[in-house]
């Protein structure tokens, strides 16, 4: 239970929180901690107060971040758990999969970077990162000031 009005600021209760899970172990080595669209469910955060915590682990040397992928346990370098996809080639995944279905059409656009920021938690960077994939893979187009579009189907990659 966090104090909110108490003297200790939230973000060192929300990583002290987590340093005791990385202590007994429920986080190990190459574990993700949660990010920071989870903290703010989880904990009615702010993003700054998140990306605080963030910080204040990688301070304590428990944690590193990769940019676009998330903070991990432990130091730069460590194996990463394989589970954890990062979250632009789920985004990614996810699009190409509704393009598969007919959910998003061909020369359609896909939904804006708002939306997508909204519905998956994530930094705008995050999204265009996913949106990069996309396109590397023939799923999408941008065109400049429009938007990024649903590419004719002969430009999808193989299933």
């Amino acid at each position: 239970m966090l104090d909110r009005e108490g003297p200790i600021p939230v973000y060192k209760q929300i990583a002290e929180i987590i340093r005791d899970r990385i202590d007994h172990g429920d986080l190990t080595p190459g574990d993700a901690v949660p990010s920071e669209a989870e903290l703010e469910a989880e904990y009615g955060i702010a993003r700054m107060t998140a990306r605080r915590v963030a910080r204040e682990l990688r301070e304590q040397g428990l944690v590193y971040t990769v940019q676009g992928e998330g903070t991990f346990v432990g130091q730069p370098g460590t194996p990463r758990s394989p589970e954890r996809t990062p979250i632009y080639q789920q985004i990614a995944a996810d699009i190409s999969t509704r393009i598969r279905k007919g959910e998003l059409h061909i020369n359609k656009p896909i939904p804006s970077e708002k939306v997508i920021m909204r519905q998956y938690g994530v930094a705008k960077a995050t999204v265009r990162q996913a949106m990069a994939l996309l396109r590397t893979q023939g799923w999408a187009f941008t065109v400049a000031y429009r938007g990024t579009y649903v590419s004719p189907q002969k430009e999808w990659p193989e299933s």
